[in-house]
């Protein structure tokens, strides 16, 4: 059953193959590293942002962005855990508006911050207090809420 090999049988390697192989495993080595050098991330530095605050009956959400809108970090009421209808409370903006101003500031040296808040819920009030705790100075705050011209189509008119 069991059947011996010779050594003719085995096919060893010339050293020149040998050596073609180390070559190209330095090769594919060097291509790797000049690869990881390409793709590293620079950090940016953002001193002045933007923080808008959507808060609505049900959640709230907090984005922080550049001056030019590009998102820098983001997080909702949802996001942070909470559930039903305990999104929409104060608290819950506070905690998500905590985690968001913390990557911000830690990854991005956020220092100034233009505030839009857009809405009528629970978490408008909080966000800011939120901010103006983690030491994020605040150089305006703007109401956005939309608000209807005219309002929807009025309803028929009753027959008598």
């Amino acid at each position: 059953m069991a059947e011996e090999i010779t050594k003719s049988q085995v096919e060893t390697p010339t050293e020149n193959e040998e050596i073609k192989t180390d070559a190209a495993t330095v090769e594919n080595a060097e291509t790797a590293k000049v690869a990881k050098k390409k793709s590293r991330k620079v950090k940016r530095s953002v001193p002045l942002g933007r923080v808008n605050i959507q808060a609505t009956f049900n959640n709230t959400i907090i984005t922080f962005s550049d001056s030019h809108g590009n998102v820098l970090s983001a997080s909702s009421a949802g996001a942070c855990g909470f559930r039903g209808s305990k999104k929409g409370t104060a608290y819950a903006a506070q905690i998500a508006t905590d985690k968001a101003a913390d990557i911000a500031k830690n990854q991005y040296g956020l220092a100034k911050v233009e505030v839009f808040i857009k809405g009528v819920g629970l978490g408008r009030d909080a966000a800011i207090r939120a901010l103006a705790n983690h030491e994020l100075q605040i150089e305006s705050i703007n109401d956005v809420t939309g608000v209807p011209h005219g309002g929807v189509r009025p309803k028929r008119e009753r027959r008598a």
